[in-house]
């Protein structure tokens, strides 16, 4: 294994070197794909290395005279049958020859499959476009809550004002009708951080809480955080998920600002309630006013909210740790820390509302 992790980490620098960005994200989502493969297969390392490696059509010959030169030209021309067929790769085949191909390869990772665990801070445009769509088509369930009014039902207590009315109309008590509480969507209270720090996922976590909008119109509200606090709901009712960010690009004032997160949380508080709701707090904590301050307003959002929740886009790196200020004082009153880095992490917080 260690073997195998030098070797791709050597050919990533060599792609670096030519001008291909390999970083290490993305070489950390080759090493995945080559989990699920055969590694000693030369066709299926070259697949698995263009599928995560590559970002634009420039960066396809570079790949492939890399690919050549590091692996002494072993690469792969798959043929229709389950026989694989060693050839050497030039760079002058054809483009949808090459695509073609890369559908025949057998355990070939999806494509797909990688994007939806890519930090979209590190995104093509078109990456992220298409990330931005999987998201619009986001349809999470929510968690259900007990409501204090009552729905008909097979089981439960005497509805004795339906039993008696029934009675009234036919003569003689034909059947004790049955009733018990209903559920309805438990509310979801979203705080999405805009500040400079956040710049680069900020757009990804609005689209994310237009899905969540859309989905539950009513049991849902969002606000922008960070030099002020401003309620986004309305404007993110837009069935459409481009016209929604531009009307809440016009709503919110503090773009790229700064952080005073503590200071917000009282604000929304103070106006507002997150009693029995899933507050969701979306920040890298770089909290810029007093963190003894957001300390004390989030023990107050905890003893109101049913889960306290805190997204963090750089949680989903094995190495972070919570060293900044607002984590720190956040951090105790948590029920969860979860990354919001990419697709994937959307769809996990997707199913934590839902199982909260």
């Amino acid at each position: 294994m260690h073997d195998l992790i030098g070797t791709m980490t050597g050919f990533a620098r060599t792609l670096r070197a030519a001008g291909v960005a390999a970083d290490h994200e993305r070489t950390r989502n080759l090493l995945l794909a080559l989990d699920h493969l055969d590694v000693t297969a030369p066709a299926e390392v070259y697949w698995a290395g263009r599928f995560t490696l590559c970002a634009t059509p420039d960066d396809l010959p570079r790949y492939d005279r890399c690919f050549a030169a590091y692996f002494g030209g072993r690469t792969a021309k798959v043929s229709r049958t389950s026989t694989t067929t060693v050839t050497r790769h030039t760079a002058a085949a054809d483009q949808d020859e090459q695509e073609g191909e890369a559908d025949a390869v057998p355990g070939t990772a999806s494509r797909t499959e990688i994007l939806r665990h890519r930090d979209v801070a590190r995104l093509t445009e078109a990456e992220r476009a298409e990330v931005h769509r999987m998201l619009s088509l986001l349809r999470g369930r929510r968690a259900q809550r007990r409501s204090r009014r009552f729905a008909a039902a097979h089981r439960g207590v005497l509805d004795q004002r339906r039993t008696i009315r029934d009675a009234l109309r036919k003569g003689d008590v034909a059947r004790l009708r049955r009733k018990r509480h209903a559920t309805r969507p438990r509310r979801v209270v979203l705080l999405v951080d805009v500040s400079g720090s956040m710049a680069p996922y900020a757009e990804t976590l609005l689209r994310f809480a237009h899905a969540l909008v859309r989905s539950e119109p009513r049991a849902t509200r969002v606000y922008s955080i960070g030099t002020r606090l401003t309620p986004i709901t309305a404007e993110l009712r837009h069935r459409d998920p481009g016209t929604a960010l531009n009307e809440v690009s016009k709503a919110v004032p503090d773009w790229s600002g700064g952080t005073r997160l503590g200071e917000e949380l009282r604000e929304y508080l103070t106006r507002s309630s997150a009693r029995g709701a899933i507050a969701v707090i979306a920040s890298d904590g770089w909290e810029r006013g007093d963190p003894e301050l957001l300390g004390t307003q989030m023990a107050r959002l905890a003893r109101q909210a049913h889960r306290v929740i805190w997204v963090n886009p750089h949680k989903g790196y094995a190495d972070y740790q919570p060293l900044t200020g607002g984590m720190r004082a956040a951090l105790p009153y948590l029920d969860d820390l979860v990354a919001g880095h990419s697709l994937a992490a959307f769809e996990e917080l997707s199913e934590r509302l839902a199982d909260a």
